[in-house]
Formats: structure tokens, sequence, C-alpha cells
């Protein structure tokens, strides 16, 4: 595994997936890939169905009502996923942090990943850093890396759309 669970990467991709789950073994490969995962053994059924399950329990996390139910809900994916923190190297990817076992299977890795990595996210950033958009039809879950810590939409398509809405709103005599 290549991304830092200290960034935003692990964050990021829990969100990238959960916007549009994948649909097929060769899909979650794929995506995982480009988002710098290493893939170290053919992806099957059961790590798409994992995987699922991961993003389910993460879009609990996305939608808890506060705080501590937030952190009851991660802190329950860390119990089932975290193993002790290990040095590992990976050829040409250097020295880095795995908080799994060992020969994890990529669906256990991505609940680990997704995580790890929200725990170190929420923590560093603010317990309020995860929201879902907020343009009338779209319910994006989306992780807040913004420099404020404000993020109110999945993407600048959907901050773009709903400020249109606005200034028609304004615009349109009463």
């Amino acid at each position: 595994m290549q991304l830092n669970p200290y960034g935003a990467d692990a964050v990021n991709l829990a969100a990238n997936l959960a916007s549009r789950r994948p649909g097929s073994t060769e899909e979650l490969a794929d995506r995982c890939r480009a988002a710098g995962l290493v893939l170290e053994r053919p992806v099957t059924a059961d790590d798409l169905d994992r995987a699922g399950a991961a993003l389910d329990a993460w879009e609990e996390v996305v939608d808890a009502a506060g705080e501590q139910e937030r952190a009851e809900l991660l802190n329950r994916m860390l119990a089932e996923a975290a193993a002790y923190p290990r040095l590992t190297s990976h050829p040409g990817t250097g020295w880095h942090l795995h908080y799994r076992d060992e020969e994890q299977p990529l669906g256990s890795v991505l609940f680990t990943l997704f995580a790890v990595g929200t725990a170190f996210h929420l923590a560093g950033r603010g317990m309020h850093r995860l929201g879902r958009c907020e343009t009338t039809g779209c319910a994006t879950a989306f992780a807040d890396t913004s420099r404020t810590g404000r993020q109110r939409y999945c993407s600048q398509r959907c901050a773009n759309r709903d400020a249109v809405r606005r200034h028609r709103a304004r615009s349109t005599p009463a």
C-alpha cells in the first residue's frame, strides 16, 4: 500500500469509491491503482464485497449525527480492521507503516485503510471534516480537505451549479 494514511489520500479514496461504487473487480483494481495502491494479489469477488462493506461502514461515519457518534462508529471500524502498526517496504516504494496484518486481501486492506486514514483525517483536521454535498439532488459524501474547513460541496461542479441556482433565484422577479 503506497498511500500515506497521515494525509488525505485514504479518506479521499473512500469518498471517491463511495461516490461511484465499483461494479466489478477490474474497476476496483483500476481505481485503487490510480489512487496509488500497490496491489499485491489479484482482486476477487470477495474483495469487491468487502470493499462494499468498508464503504457502507465509512458512510455511516460520514452520516453520524455528532462527534461522539462519529467517533464511536469509527472506533468500531478500527477495532475490526486494524492490527498493530508495522514498518514495511515494497520494492521501489520505501519504508512506510501498515496498520494491518500481512498478506491481507484487498477488501480487508481497504477496510483498514479507510478506518485508519479517516481517523487520522478527523483527529488531525477536525471531527467535522466529513460531509454530504449541499447541492439539491446530490448526496455525494466528501472528506473536507480544504484549508478553511468549510467545504459544503463534493466538487467544484456542484458548487458552481448551486451558485447559479442561487443567482437565478435572486434574479427572478417576484
